[in-house]
């Protein structure tokens, strides 16, 4: 049914990869579906191409194959998931690319979903077509790493983010913060808060800061995620700036299982939804991940602080961890760093990034990579 990786052609390989292109203009909006993209080869030309827009939109093969026309026929079909055999709010993709005449499909990655993983590739095959892949397989993992996350474990995925000085201050001594990365940072940051479905904070950040918490980009462009605070007792002001009633994005306020009953009162009130977990004293971030995903939040992005970046990095539930480190050096055994808690007692315990990219970002630095716990 497919080839092997050693054996795929350096052509597969360049369609593939604008596919993978095409593929990124989904990003942020096609939850809870995968970012896809579509190229429609014939005699080594690309005659039809297409993505991924929305849930209920087009599936990209659909939009490929809309874009080919009449040319379809004994054309090859490049795309980065293996297409679907099965109906959801659209028919399978499979029936349309069979009665296209399209005679080879090559796909970038095998549907990890285990309801239907390998549907797509064997009923391509029954119908008579070429099926070779996977290509480029570990590039469109990694573009849908939430999607992978969400229907493996059935939870939403975590990007745990932190601007620190560089020997890890979120602020000086005195609690002055405002900025230590720089504005390049920050506008990058606002661009993940429009890609992800929740922005999550602790209730001291809340505390502290007061964040609105939205997305702002050029000319007014940008989503709202749906804002989520951590706060196991309901400490949270119900006037808080998070509760802007002008952005069409809720707010989550997460607390353990039994919280007070008039503080939950006055929060509901102001227009939050609480959202008591399986913890008995503190939130059970695994739960609230849980819960949140049942919800429709596929993708988190944690801001801070510095207590809740542990708490989530020691329950194991961090996927990627995205440190903005500014060119200045804060000091001070008092100056809080951006991770604190209990920590670790042996470095064998210790949490570690895998496939680290390192890159500019204005004058700061920003490393990134996939968390492998140890021993999980």
């Amino acid at each position: 049914m497919t080839q092997a990786q050693s054996t795929i052609p350096p052509k597969a390989e360049k369609f593939m990869a604008r596919a993978l292109r095409l593929a990124r203009k989904g990003l942020g909006r096609t939850d809870p579906n995968p970012m896809v993209g579509a190229v429609i080869v014939k005699r080594g030309r690309v005659v039809g191409e297409g993505f991924h827009r929305a849930p209920g939109k087009p599936h990209a093969e659909v939009e490929a194959i809309r874009d080919a026309g009449t040319r379809t026929q004994g054309s090859e079909l490049y795309v980065t998931l293996e297409p679907c055999n099965h109906h959801g709010r659209t028919p399978p993709c499979t029936e349309v690319i069979r009665k296209s005449g399209i005679s080879a499909v090559w796909f970038g990655m095998a549907d990890p979903n285990p309801g239907v993983k390998g549907g797509g590739a064997e009923a391509l095959t029954r119908a008579g077509l070429q099926v070779r892949g996977p290509v480029l397989e570990d590039r469109c993992k990694r573009l849908n790493e939430v999607y992978l996350t969400n229907v493996t474990l059935g939870r939403a995925f975590v990007f745990l983010k932190l601007g620190m000085s560089l020997d890890g201050r979120i602020a000086t001594r005195t609690g002055h913060s405002r900025w230590i990365t720089s504005e390049a940072s920050r506008r990058q940051v606002h661009r993940l808060r429009d890609r992800v479905a929740g922005v999550m904070i602790g209730i001291g950040t809340a505390l502290a800061d007061n964040p609105s918490l939205t997305t702002r980009l050029p000319r007014g462009s940008g989503r709202d995620a749906e804002r989520i605070i951590v706060d196991s007792s309901l400490r949270t002001p119900p006037d808080s700036k998070i509760m802007n009633p002008s952005s069409p994005a809720g707010v989550i306020i997460a607390c353990r299982a039994k919280p007070p009953a008039q503080r939950r009162k006055r929060l509901e009130q102001a227009g939050a939804r609480v959202l008591p977990t399986s913890g008995s004293k503190r939130v059970d971030l695994p739960d609230l991940l849980s819960q949140v995903y049942g919800l429709g939040i596929t993708s988190i992005l944690i801001e801070g602080g510095s207590e809740l970046a542990w708490g989530a990095l020691n329950a194991k539930i961090v996927d990627r961890c995205l440190f903005y480190y500014a060119p200045i050096m804060i000091g001070g055994q008092d100056a809080p760093s951006g991770i604190s808690g209990t920590g670790i007692d042996k470095l064998e315990q210790a949490p570690r990034l895998t496939d680290v990219e390192v890159s500019r970002v204005g004058p700061d630095m920003l490393v990134s990579g996939r968390v492998s716990h140890q021993g999980s």
